[in-house]
């Protein structure tokens, strides 16, 4: 299939034009499957892991079908609906829209959460041909009446797998009411659980099912390496690791914000210009981050699995797991962002003892071992060792307050202990809502 161009896949030449100016001339292996079953207006369910060319497989067929006889859009409506889970993820997708048609004569916006809404509100009230979009914001403004979508004649739903995963299959289903069943409906997804199967049969029609990889299988040309290396140590050999000019752009991947952070702070402290992505992080910020990241102005950028499928940048030379995800799907994920589009990277995976079993559901999902690699860091010093034997929340929790119990909802462990012992003890707050007026009839305090 080498000779397959994507002027032979029936794209026009205004997008042909932008895609040469991209130096995109060979059409990944789904896009090859997609852009012809999407331009004679086929649905479509594409299974495809991360970094395989999605984006411009549905992209092209959605721009040539708007670009041909175009009719502008009326006030507050979009022609065709693109839906992401994460906000960077909507801003690439749009992004890569403009590129693709930057010779038509389309109009386009994002809709997305964690920013005021007053701009998104003015873009759309001439309305667009392409609306981007996070579900929750979008669901605002469809309610707020910002926003028709009685004129939708195209429907994508990206990284499905991951909206559900994040909750927002729900919203996914009430803004799918709002839209006209008349309509090309094209979803694509990594993984295909139960609940994606059902959205799939509820909001397609005999689609056409593209799966360009195996569930589970990582990229292929991505070279993998892990360390066995304490807690304690991580930090040490990822500046040691950094030391290697090769290593010049560089996702590092936590499983926690603060983890984040602590990451992003050291790395700078030793030198490396370093930023931090993850939820708490203003919109502005993360795409500020992000931007940095790009340009090559941050060598590192330190991120929450949040941004595992909203990162699409090229070029990407490694990724390294500081912590391994307690999910082994995002292994697949987060190492996919290096090695994109037929490309080749790296990923470096450290792992502490308390992480054996996450490194086993990784292998048993991917069905490969990954070899180790000894480091010749020195022993632990007895402060380290003492650190690696304090214990430690279980992952996932960050509550505030100490290991070993939530902070109180009505004040922080300090007031609890200085609290009066005579007092009487409140119920308030600690009781089940529907269990106070069963207390105040037995002449509690409620």
């Amino acid at each position: 299939m080498t000779d397959v161009t994507f002027e032979s896949l029936g794209v026009a030449e205004p997008i042909l034009r932008a895609l040469a100016a991209e130096n995109y001339t060979i059409p990944t292996p789904i896009q090859t499957k997609a852009i012809p079953a999407l331009l004679s207006g086929r649905d479509l369910l594409g299974i495809a892991q991360t970094g395989t060319g999605k984006t411009a497989a549905f992209g092209i067929p959605l721009l040539q079908k708007l670009s041909i006889g175009h009719v502008p859009p009326q006030p507050k409506q979009a022609k065709a609906l693109i839906l992401a889970p994460t906000r960077e993820l909507a801003v690439q997708i749009e992004e890569s829209l403009r590129t693709y048609g930057k010779f038509l004569n389309l109009k386009m916006t994002v809709i997305l959460g964690g920013v005021n809404q007053n701009t998104q509100v003015k873009n759309m009230a001439k309305g667009v041909d392409i609306l981007v979009a996070t579900p929750g914001r979008l669901l605002d403004l469809v309610q707020q009446k910002f926003v028709r979508l009685d004129a939708v004649e195209t429907f994508i739903v990206d990284e499905a797998d991951r909206m559900l995963d994040m909750g927002f299959i729900r919203d996914v289903r009430k803004l799918v009411a709002f839209i006209p069943k008349k309509r090309q409906s094209m979803l694509f997804s990594a993984t295909m659980p139960e609940d994606i199967a059902k959205l799939v049969h509820e909001m397609m029609n005999q689609p056409e099912r593209i799966e360009v990889a195996p569930q589970g299988k990582t990229a292929d040309r991505v070279e993998q390496k892990l360390y066995f290396v304490p807690m304690a140590q991580k930090r040490q050999l990822l500046s040691e690791l950094l030391k290697d000019a090769a290593m010049n752009r560089v996702i590092v991947f936590t499983r926690t914000k603060h983890g984040a952070n602590r990451v992003a702070e050291h790395l700078a402290r030793t030198g490396v210009v370093a930023e931090a992505i993850h939820g708490n992080k203003s919109q502005n910020a993360r795409q500020r981050a992000l931007d940095m990241f790009k340009t090559g102005k941050a060598r590192v950028l330190v991120a929450t699995d949040i941004a595992a499928r909203g990162i699409d940048v090229d070029n990407i030379s490694h990724v390294v797991n500081f912590e391994l995800p307690n999910e082994p799907e995002s292994y697949v994920h987060r190492i996919g962002r290096t090695a994109r589009a037929g490309g080749e990277g790296i990923a470096i995976s450290f792992c502490d003892s308390s992480e054996r079993t996450y490194l086993r559901d990784i292998e048993r999902l991917t069905r490969m071992k990954i070899e180790p690699v000894a480091h010749d860091l020195p022993e632990l010093t007895a402060e380290q060792k003492a650190q690696q034997e304090e214990p430690r929340r279980p992952h996932g929790h960050n509550r505030g307050g100490k290991p070993g119990g939530h902070k109180p909802h009505g004040g922080g462990h300090r007031e609890a202990a200085n609290a009066d012992p005579h007092a009487p003890k409140k119920r308030n707050g600690s009781r089940a809502h529907w269990n106070r007026g069963r207390d105040k009839q037995r002449g509690t305090a409620a």
